[in-house]
């Protein structure tokens, strides 16, 4: 799939908070807990279970939310397609990490261990 603007400006206005909800769902629904979901975003984005809730109750876009993020510096070891893009050749820095976010809760979800999933090295 080809990126386009319309579609990075969408993704940069998606709320956190809307999004939430749908991770914890797939989540729990395949047996993993909020608490695993919880570490894998806090990986990512070193935000706490506080700092979400708070995220969540401002209902910040994903660019507010990646602006105060800070990244992990193994982020860019996740790869692989999700959502019909390949990760890696995201050139919007702003999709890229949301997509590294999605990646990380199919990874959950699918049962991957938290090792592999939090790129262990």
């Amino acid at each position: 799939m080809n990126e386009t603007k319309q579609h990075n400006e969408r993704v940069a206005k998606l709320t956190f908070a809307s999004v939430y909800p749908l991770y914890l769902a797939k989540v729990e629904k395949k047996g993993r807990t909020k608490e695993e979901l919880h570490q894998v975003i806090e990986w990512l984005t070193g935000f706490d279970s506080n700092q979400l809730q708070d995220l969540i109750n401002q209902k910040v876009n994903f660019e507010t939310f990646f602006q105060q993020a800070t990244l992990h510096p193994n982020a860019h070891l996740i790869t692989g397609v999700i959502c019909g893009y390949r990760i890696e050749n995201i050139s919007n820095a702003l999709t890229q990490k949301v997509r590294y976010l999605d990646k990380l809760v199919d990874e959950l979800a699918k049962g991957r261990k938290m090792e592999k999933i939090l790129r262990s090295t």
